[in-house]
């Protein structure tokens, strides 16, 4: 018999997560700010996701974009079996899941005959060179012109050294015939009899004894599926980009919006070195070294359509921003590659302030004088820089914000109601973005006993401790397990009071509430009336 995983981990399951960057419209913001014309705000959109893993990025972005049509895959029947149960649960009737390998997905009955969005993460490294071909050849038949795709994988150099490592973590496991988390631990345990040892290799890679601390400190699940897989490939960017060129394809950009401002990314020498290549694909592998890259998350287009200047600057007038964080009183702190990003409160601190009170597009903040003195090229640069540092998001128009918000609260509550039995789902779905937003198990509690009425944060945090205490749940604080109830619950209620006075208003700002009669997000006729 033939093995069905074909040296894919299939032993363990995947994680829960939820991935930012596949939101349509982050992807619309990043082509937008490298100077695209992008369809994502269009109607009729089709989005696929190859090799979808537990499915619940395709749920929840099928939950915030009910006006898109999704299809998603992965060939381990639990994956599939779990995606559908929450998308039942959740009443979706806009997503597919597929239990298909790369090599049939393909005949699949029902797959629409193009999509606008074909996304894929965390796949392309872990798959094998034939797999790879079949991902290439189904870009090439079913992506759209003028769709976009989105990839992500582990590069070179970043990966360079660690090779070894990871070498001999999957030789010794594959010597074990026991379960496959107990095998990663006696593979972890064995490397680590290596560095006792003195081995020569830890001592020239020392970066290495890092990186071994961080994994193992790790999900069991997620190391799996990361560094025990057959296949497993640190790409040179310019492979990967040979490969998607077979299908048509030119690279766009990063899809971290922080990576397209040159000056938080490099030295002023490095911007000189990258601005003298001029082909694009050399460009981006010299980025890569200077960066000692490992892992990339890319946009590519079949068929990239510019704008003018004029149109752009349109563009961006029509754009709506929403606040994404809890913004106080004091300085702002943003940093990335090359350490502290300079801003002055002047820039930054009218935007969030305004946004607050609900999202608006550019033109309104314009309006409405957020920008002061500002010219145009700072303007951007501001709102790239807040958005990739996760202060603010980029927001679907107000047409269809009804259907959003009654689709998004069903998956929500499904969400919230697995919070009684786990922590297992840890993002909700955002009408506004029509992306996710981290809120983890306390907080999901805590929006569900309000849903049901419960009075107040100390009321939410009774109701918390009522699901907690019967499952021997218990809270840590300092370093200490607190054992007796009354501590609990004191810990409890200080957590939905800070809640309360910080987080949801955020949350409700995102039009994220499981209330039956929420109110209308905050400010969303401003941002509609100005687009």
């Amino acid at each position: 018999m033939s093995d069905w995983t074909a040296g894919y981990v299939a032993e363990l399951d995947y994680t829960h997560d939820f991935f930012q960057e596949m939101t349509p419209a982050r992807m619309g913001f990043s082509a937008l700010s490298r100077g695209h014309r992008h369809g994502m705000a269009g109607k009729g959109l089709t989005y696929c996701e190859l090799g979808c893993g537990q499915g619940f990025t395709a749920n929840l972005l099928a939950a915030a974009n009910p006006h898109i049509d999704f299809h998603a895959m992965d060939f381990i029947p639990a994956h599939i079996a779990g995606a559908n149960r929450l998308a039942g649960d959740a009443d979706l009737d806009n997503v597919t899941f597929y239990e298909r390998s790369f090599e049939d997905f393909d005949q699949a009955p029902g797959l629409p005959q193009g999509f606008d969005i074909i996304a894929l993460h965390g796949v392309y490294s872990w798959v094998s060179r034939e797999n790879q071909q079949r991902i290439a050849d189904f870009i090439s038949r079913r992506l759209k012109p003028g769709g976009l795709v989105y990839i992500s994988y582990n590069t070179q150099p970043g990966w360079a050294a660690s090779m070894p490592l990871r070498r001999i973590l999957t030789d010794r496991a594959a010597l074990g015939t026991g379960p496959l988390e107990q095998r990663i631990e006696d593979a972890l345990e064995f490397v680590e009899s290596l560095k006792r040892a003195g081995a020569g290799y830890f001592a020239s890679n020392p970066a290495q004894l890092t990186r071994l601390s961080e994994m193992k400190s790790m999900s069991r699940h997620y190391l799996a599926h990361e560094f025990f897989n057959k296949d497993w490939t640190p790409f040179h960017f310019a492979d990967v980009a040979a490969d998607l060129s077979e299908a048509k394809l030119t690279f766009l950009g990063a899809t971290n919006p922080l990576d397209h401002v040159d000056d938080v990314c490099l030295t002023g020498a490095q911007i000189a070195l990258v601005q003298a290549e001029s082909d694009p694909v050399r460009r981006e592998g010299l980025r890569d070294i200077l960066l000692n890259e490992q892992f990339r998350a890319d946009l590519f287009v079949r068929g990239r359509l510019p704008y003018t200047q004029r149109g752009a600057v349109a563009a961006w007038f029509e754009t709506p921003f929403a606040l994404a964080r809890h913004y106080g009183t004091g300085p702002l702190k943003l940093s990335w590659r090359q350490g502290e990003i300079p801003l002055e409160a002047h820039q930054y601190e009218p935007v969030l302030t305004l946004l607050a009170a609900g999202p608006a597009t550019v033109r309104s903040m314009l309006e409405q004088g957020a920008f002061g003195a500002m010219e145009w090229q700072e303007i951007t640069r501001v709102l790239t820089l807040l958005t990739g540092a996760g202060h603010i998001a980029p927001c679907l128009p107000l047409e269809g914000l009804a259907d959003r918000v009654a689709t998004c609260r069903a998956f929500n509550l499904a969400v919230c109601k697995t919070s009684e039995e786990c922590e297992r789902l840890a993002f909700l779905a955002s009408p506004l973005t029509g992306g996710g937003v981290a809120v983890d198990r306390m907080e999901q509690l805590f929006l569900l006993a309000r849903s049901e009425g419960r009075a107040g944060p100390n009321g939410w945090a009774e109701f918390a401790w009522q699901i907690l205490e019967p499952q021997g749940q218990r809270l840590e604080q300092d370093g200490r397990v607190l054992t007796l109830p009354e501590e609990n619950l004191a810990v409890l209620k200080a957590r939905a009071h800070a809640f309360a006075a910080r987080r949801l208003a955020i949350l409700d700002g995102l039009g994220i509430s499981l209330l039956d009669d929420a109110p209308s997000v905050p400010g969303a006729q401003q941002a509609g009336a100005a687009a």
